[in-house]
């Protein structure tokens, strides 16, 4: 198989039902049942308004950074609802895409882009409501050469994205459940936000109970004057 330029058929795509499950948990939450070992990075922040949880199977792209060759191609072959997630190598001297590719990636009924790199025509995009996150952006436009690879293994600040993985970002940030253990993470992030709904319940009714913290820092050897 060639390495570096290549476009390759995803094998397996997250199922619908575990994507509308998932939108209504905080990434937060997710992330906790992770162990707290997986993120996209604290660089990637959303360009629109973040007010729900993006959710779907991931679109994988690696670009060579700044060019975007790989990206329109993805635009092309992208299905109702993919994540396309684009390891544009962190770069933020050139835009990997504009408002042109966000209106291509709305007619197809994407549901979000991620790139690991720079957008441009911010101000446009944040009005189109698209969801997106980057980790900056810039007025200075991309070439289209390649190479590039779509629907291989990308990984974005250690963070590794398979084609089709349930990929989910929110004003927090963005996260990646790998497709084989979506079930499970899910069934677990459920009895966490019960509890945490209990939780907030206990502080409104003044009932909580918040002894935890003074035995923490005994046991810890902390010293009190």
């Amino acid at each position: 198989m060639t390495i570096g330029f290549c476009v390759r058929k995803r094998q397996r795509r997250v199922e619908q039902s575990t994507i509308d499950a998932f939108r209504e948990l905080p990434v937060a939450n997710v992330s906790d049942c992770m162990s707290r070992m997986y993120a996209g990075g604290a660089r990637l922040r959303p360009i629109h308004d973040a007010r729900s949880v993006l959710a779907g199977p991931a679109l994988t792209v690696r670009t060579r950074p700044g060019d975007n060759l790989m990206l329109h191609h993805a635009l092309d072959i992208a299905e109702p609802g993919d994540v396309i997630v684009v390891d544009a190598g962190g770069d933020l001297t050139t835009a990997i895409l504009g408002e042109i590719m966000v209106a291509i990636a709305k007619k197809r009924g994407v549901a979000g882009i991620i790139v690991n790199g720079a957008i441009r025509d911010a101000d446009e995009i944040r009005r189109m409501d698209f969801p997106l996150y980057a980790a900056g952006v810039t007025h200075r436009g991309p070439y289209k050469d390649g190479p590039g690879e779509v629907n291989t293994t990308i990984a974005i600040d250690g963070m590794v994205i398979e084609p089709g993985d349930l990929v989910l970002a929110d004003g927090d940030g963005v996260l990646t459940v790998p497709f084989d253990q979506t079930e499970t993470i899910l069934a677990a992030t459920r009895r966490k936000q019960d509890a945490e709904q209990v939780e907030m319940a206990k502080i409104a009714d003044g009932s909580v109970e918040r002894g935890w913290v003074m035995e923490s820092l005994q046991s810890r050897g902390c010293e009190f004057e």
